[in-house]
């Protein structure tokens, strides 16, 4: 496994260690060792990995050397919220107005910018 491929992802995602260990479903520390070398992800872990980058997982072994999904894979398709005009969101059977969908989405921006503040912070 080529360690920093691991680092290099998470950080395209703009995602905090905790915030991966999260959604890993284990402590931060643990995933801190699979980034240092530290641990060894089972094989499980790093078919999850996989899926959570959105990537292969012959690229977190080092057996390629593009990220990119074979394009006969089937995942979920993952849509920018800010490219479709048309598609329509509700809260609680509401639907949002154009300015509560634009204010959701400066909400999540803040959100994500703490969360990476806060992160440098915890690894100073």
């Amino acid at each position: 496994m080529i360690l920093n491929r691991l680092t290099t992802l998470r950080k395209c995602k703009r995602w905090s260690l905790q915030y991966t260990a999260d959604r890993l479903g284990i402590a931060k520390s643990t995933y801190a060792g699979y980034e240092s070398g530290h641990r060894r992800p089972s094989l499980e872990t790093i078919s999850l990995l996989a899926g959570l980058y959105d990537t292969s997982t012959d690229y977190i072994l080092g057996r390629v050397d593009h990220p990119a999904k074979d394009i006969t894979t089937e995942s979920p398709q993952v849509m920018e919220l800010t490219d479709l005009p048309n598609m329509e969101l509700a809260v609680d059977g509401i639907s949002l107005s154009e300015e509560e969908t634009i204010q959701f989405i400066a909400f999540i921006r803040a959100k994500r910018e703490v969360e990476i503040n806060r992160d440098k912070q915890n690894e100073t």
